[in-house]
């Protein structure tokens, strides 16, 4: 079942199921695919960069930038569709984040999770420390 929300592009109220703006957007989008396919399309406009596509369609840039992670603007077929890393800035033709910034936060992760090991150890170690034995002093031994 959808969820109801505003369309974050006109406002308008709508139920989210699998598209994530009104039918009315939609069928705007739609429209703007098929602009920016056919100018792709041209022999002479397959290298063309996100920048000259917005010149030469009038397509908004995150509208392509939507179609090219939504992998409708195929890399394979159209070598130079590429768009910035969302951390650095850095061209890529897949994912959110560049190998470099993947790379990075990867080992930033890994980092973390050996401080965090390391202080369960030691958390280990202290409960240790704190347990209290008690020695029976009066029994007799038989």
């Amino acid at each position: 079942m959808g969820q109801l929300e505003n369309c974050p592009r006109c406002g308008d109220l709508f139920v989210k199921t699998t598209r994530d703006v009104c039918q009315k957007c939609y069928k705007e989008e739609e429209e703007k695919f098929d602009i920016v396919y056919r100018f792709m399309k041209k022999r002479v406009n397959r290298e063309a960069r996100i920048p000259e596509i917005v010149e030469g369609t009038g397509v908004e840039e995150d509208l392509i930038i939507k179609f090219v992670k939504e992998k409708r603007l195929r890399v394979s077929q159209f070598p130079n569709m590429t768009y910035p890393c969302e951390r650095c800035g850095k061209e890529i033709a897949e994912g959110k984040l560049c190998a470099s910034c993947s790379g990075e936060l990867t080992g930033d992760l890994k980092q973390l999770d050996s401080i965090e090991s390391i202080k369960r150890q030691r958390e280990k170690e202290d409960n240790k420390a704190q347990t209290y034995f008690a020695v029976d002093k009066g029994r007799r031994k038989p």
